[in-house]
């Protein structure tokens, strides 16, 4: 796996704790581990939070990725809001990720535009927001990929929590991979079945359980040195 391997954590805080203050003090140290060990996206995808509280905690994501980019100007992860353009822009994050039953990508830039960029987007696109959309099927894909930044591809393989559940596997996402957009592939990816998805096109991997529950510095390592 080469270094240009896309690297998304998403974010779960439900999983860390059982009081609120720990959940959202360990997910900002993870956040913060992620950003330093050079994960490309961060999504912030807590989707059991009032607006207030979520976009309470995107600032405070936000305020942490800015420190560290003031301390060392290389790194670039981006923070990305599941589904909430609103409070993305409220925050000042990169961008959004958008649910297959979301709006569109091209209505995100057209909001974006009227209420003004995020504060820390890419160098070379500053004015316009990273946009992720998740995708299930070549098809959506194709459909979708209009104005989006990168494509989520997933479920990929089956899930620890949803055995019956089947993934599409490695042949769906080499037919996904086709579309003129960055596919990342998502859903049960370990150390062991990644190598397979960035050999059947995928641009990179996006995960919750691979990052969150290791040490993010040496699976990045592991990754991009296969």
């Amino acid at each position: 796996m080469a270094d240009s391997c896309l690297l998304y954590y998403i974010t779960d805080r439900t999983a860390f704790a059982t009081d609120e203050p720990t959940r959202r003090r360990r997910l900002l140290d993870k956040i913060s581990e992620a950003a330093r060990a050079g994960v490309d996206y961060v999504q912030l995808r807590e989707k059991d939070l009032p607006t207030r509280e979520l976009e309470s905690l995107a600032r405070e994501a936000v305020a942490i990725l800015n420190e560290l980019r003031t301390e060392n100007s290389e790194l670039k992860t981006a923070l990305l809001v599941n589904s909430r353009t609103d409070v993305a822009l409220a925050a000042g994050a990169d961008g959004v990720h958008l649910r297959s039953e979301d709006i569109s990508p091209t209505e995100v830039l057209d909001i974006w535009a009227r209420c003004g960029a995020g504060a820390h987007a890419r160098e070379n696109s500053p004015r316009d927001p990273l946009i992720g959309v998740s995708c299930h099927s070549p098809t959506e894909v194709q459909a979708r990929a209009a104005n989006a930044t990168f494509a989520v591809f997933a479920p990929l393989f089956e899930k620890r929590d949803c055995p019956d559940k089947q993934g599409a596997g490695p042949n769906q996402l080499r037919e996904a991979c086709r579309a003129n957009i960055p596919i990342l592939a998502l859903g049960g990816l370990t150390l062991q079945n990644a190598e397979s998805c960035l050999e059947a096109g995928a641009a990179g991997i996006a995960a919750i359980r691979l990052f969150q529950e290791n040490d993010v510095e040496e699976i990045v390592e592991k990754i991009r040195r296969r």
